[in-house]
């Protein structure tokens, strides 16, 4: 046909003749890929002038104008290209109208494909689909003509040649289409049977058609179009497959299309990628997995809208993905607490466990506790071994004490006053009197040797340094109501003279030269003596000169026994104070000792002191042997005041203790305590072990009748071993402390053996 292009003839041959073949098919198989070119040319921007002219032409009834009269023919190779473009979007859009049984076009396209022989139809639908082409292929150059003017200033004659281009006709209206017959599908209604369209076409927007205006006479033709200019490449849509013709009624043939409004485009829509469904897997979930699928709640079904008739130009509606892939799935279920190891075990073997029973239960315990309990022993074991062993301890088994036979001591006690008697090392045989704090006159003069002692010690044959008498004491000298010693200012005498002048004829004018010749003064050397009686729990006495004139000096039988034991351990003074005598270079004479019981066997001293406040006082030492030792006897007699003149006073203390020595000498015994070979003990190895241990002699107490005396088993101040043969001296049994200590050693009475491996496993604590 005139006029035509040859896409569009060739599409029409093929519907005429091609007996349901898609004319769009053969259009693809014909064309070969080339090379794509934009077709928007660049042109000049309009003059004002012609950019306001066009504007009030496409705004007159608010369509564009498809053509210009008197426009120049575009280049062959233009004209070819727009025809091409053209068939390709009338073929794309009668399939369209087609498949909805819209639109006069479309009606007739149909009516040709079908091959009706109705000459007058196909005439008159020829010339329409041409004069479509055209309209649309002009209005394309048109859009880029407007679109270059926009952009830049258009070329004068380019507009008056679009200005010249021929109107086209306005097409008639179309007719009212019949109402469908009850029963049939409508004509704009989908028909159930035709194929699902490609999700291209549900890509792709409508596009409103847009009917040229008639433009106004006089106006200046368009430039022709300038060269195209490469642009981005634009991407095309794949065109849908048609659907199958299908034969309508004569009355909806006959009847016109009718016009219906452009539906808006739609956005594109992202589609879900196609998941690709992996095998079934073997894998079979256990009873209580969280991954065994559970059974989904049924869903109601959602109320369906009301149809909607689409519009004629409208694109089908997009296919929808399905659910499973338009959104992500979502985990909807808690989270379980944790399964048993077994139980995680058996899902990732595939395995199922099989059924719980006692026996397999008590099975499986054993299998897991018995390598740990296994391995907790071995820790424990080798634990046990490496530990130390604990010290042996040696432990009395026999009596610990022992009372001498004889019933209770009786001392002959003086009616007055107070004292008291202790066996040095072994214990108190006694006291009398009130026991309370009291003055001591001479007898003070013992702490003064003993600081002086302790201070300067004498030792063996040394008799100590010279000291020069001062003029103080060669003053005091020469007092009357008091002892003192013949001794002269400006003469020396050696330390160990003047303890013997302090104690012997009981000089008070010594006393205060060496108390000056220590400390530098008298008060200091005080301070000395009452710290020394702190140092021997002296805590009743309470010291105010160095001679004990001062009736303030005083004491109580008890401290002066714990200073009578401490100051007898100097060698020089037990010989000084047992002198009944005494004979000083650069004195005349003679000097004789006021303690006149030194002549009795046994009697050592110690110390006189009389004065009117204090009566006759003296502390004394003796000596006894049993068992062929000696053991020293301390006491004292204080406040002795039966008498008229001090001397007297004096003389009945001595005669008192004299009595009370006597006495004390006779009732000392000894007693057999421990026999030889007697087991005393054992020697325990701290595990449960013992080992007894024997007395390798006879040990024999020292007492008096009724003492009671205490049985002491020790290690001799060595380290118990381990282990031992038979007859090892692992200690000692004592009874008794200081010099009246008496003791025997011990010894194993069999073999000591170390603690074997059970009982070092075994033991505890």
């Amino acid at each position: 046909m005139a006029g035509e292009s040859p896409d569009k003839a060739e599409q029409r041959e093929s519907a005429a003749g091609g007996e349901g073949k898609d004319p769009r098919l053969s259009v693809l198989q014909d064309r070969v890929d080339e090379p794509t070119a934009v077709f928007k040319a660049l042109s000049p921007r309009q003059a004002p002038e012609a950019a306001g002219a066009a504007g009030d032409a496409d705004g007159a009834d608010g369509t564009e104008p498809d053509a210009v009269e008197g426009a120049e023919e575009p280049a062959p190779e233009d004209d070819r290209l727009k025809e091409a473009v053209a068939a390709w979007v009338a073929t794309d859009e009668e399939g369209a109208d087609g498949e909805d049984g819209k639109g006069g076009e479309a009606e007739a396209d149909a009516d040709a494909d079908a091959g009706s022989d109705d000459a007058a139809g196909s005439d008159e639908a020829k010339p329409a689909a041409d004069a479509a082409a055209s309209a649309r292929t002009t209005s394309w150059a048109k859009k880029d003509a407007d679109g270059d003017a926009n952009d830049a200033d258009a070329d004068p004659e380019t507009v008056e040649a679009a200005a010249e281009e021929p109107k086209p006709e306005p097409k008639p209206e179309p007719e009212p289409k019949p109402e469908p017959e009850a029963g049939k599908p409508s004509a704009e209604e989908p028909s159930a049977e035709k194929p699902a369209e490609s999700w291209f076409a549900a890509r792709k927007p409508a596009e409103p058609k847009r009917e040229s205006a008639p433009e106004p006479e006089g106006k200046p033709a368009a430039a022709p179009a300038a060269p195209p200019v490469d642009q981005p490449t634009a991407v095309f849509k794949a065109p849908k497959l048609p659907a199958e013709p299908k034969a309508e009624p004569a009355a909806a043939k006959a009847a016109p299309a009718e016009p219906k409004p452009a539906a808006p485009a739609e956005p594109p829509v992202d589609q879900p990628t196609t998941a690709l469904k992996l095998p079934e897997s073997m894998f079979r979930p256990l009873k209580g997995d969280i991954t065994q699928e559970q059974p989904k709640p049924a869903q109601k079904p959602a109320a369906q809208a009301p149809a909607v008739q689409p519009a004629a130009s409208a694109q089908p509606p997009a296919a929808q993905a399905p659910a499973s892939l338009a959104e992500p799935e979502r985990t909807r279920q808690q989270p379980l607490p944790p399964r048993p190891p077994l139980e995680i075990l058996a899902e990732l073997t595939n395995t199922p466990p099989p059924p719980e029973t006692p026996l397999r239960t008590g099975v499986r315990r054993v299998k897991i506790w018995t390598p740990l309990i296994f391995l907790v022993l071995v820790v424990f074991a080798v634990v046990q071994l490496v530990r130390p062993l604990p010290a042996p301890k040696l432990t009395l088994s026999a009596a610990p004490t022992y009372t001498f036979e004889g019933g209770e001591l009786a001392l002959p006690w003086p009616s007055e006053g107070q004292g008291a008697v202790e066996v040095e090392g072994v214990g108190s045989m006694g006291t009398y009197g009130p026991q309370k704090t009291a003055p001591i006159a001479s007898v003070a003069k013992t702490m003064t040797a003993y600081v002086i002692l302790r201070d300067h010690p004498i030792k063996g044959n040394e008799s100590g340094p010279e000291i020069e008498v001062d003029a103080t004491a060669g003053e005091q000298a020469k007092a009357k109501d008091e002892s003192t010693a013949p001794i002269k200012e400006g003469e020396k005498y050696t330390q160990k003279q003047l303890l013997q002048l302090l104690m012997i004829p009981s000089g008070n004018n010594v006393a205060r030269l060496l108390a000056r010749w220590d400390a530098g003064s008298e008060a200091a050397f005080v301070e000395k003596m009452n710290a020394a009686a702190k140092e021997l729990g002296m805590t009743g006495s309470a010291y105010t000169d160095p001679s004990g004139l001062q009736s303030s000096t005083m004491s109580t039988p008890q401290d002066q026994i714990k200073l009578g034991k401490a100051v007898m351990q100097y060698d020089v003074f037990r010989e000084i104070v047992d002198m009944p005598n005494l004979t000083v270079p650069g004195i005349p004479g003679r000097i004789e000792n006021n303690n006149t019981i030194l002549l009795q066997p046994g009697v050592t001293g110690i110390k006189t002191g009389s004065s009117t406040p204090a009566g006759g006082n003296l502390l004394w030492a003796a000596n006894t042997v049993v068992d062929g030792r000696k053991y020293r006897i301390i006491g004292i007699v204080m406040g002795a005041k039966d008498a008229n003149q001090l001397y007297q006073k004096l003389e009945l203390a001595i005669a008192n203790s004299l009595k009370i020595i006597q006495k004390a000498q006779k009732d000392v015994t000894s007693a057999a305590v421990v026999k030889k070979g007697q087991v005393v003990g054992y020697v325990d190895d701290g595990m449960g072990g013992r080992t007894p241990v024997v007395a390798t002699k006879e040990l024999k107490a020292v007492g008096w009748p009724g003492l009671k005396v205490s049985l002491e088993l020790t290690n001799g101040g060595k380290a118990l071993p381990h282990s031992g043969k038979d007859g090892d001296v692992v200690g000692e049994v004592s009874i008794g402390t200081g010099t009246g200590k008496v003791s025997a050693p011990v010894a194993l009475q069999g073999d000591l053996v170390e603690p074997g491996f059970g009982k070092k496993l075994t033991r505890v604590g």
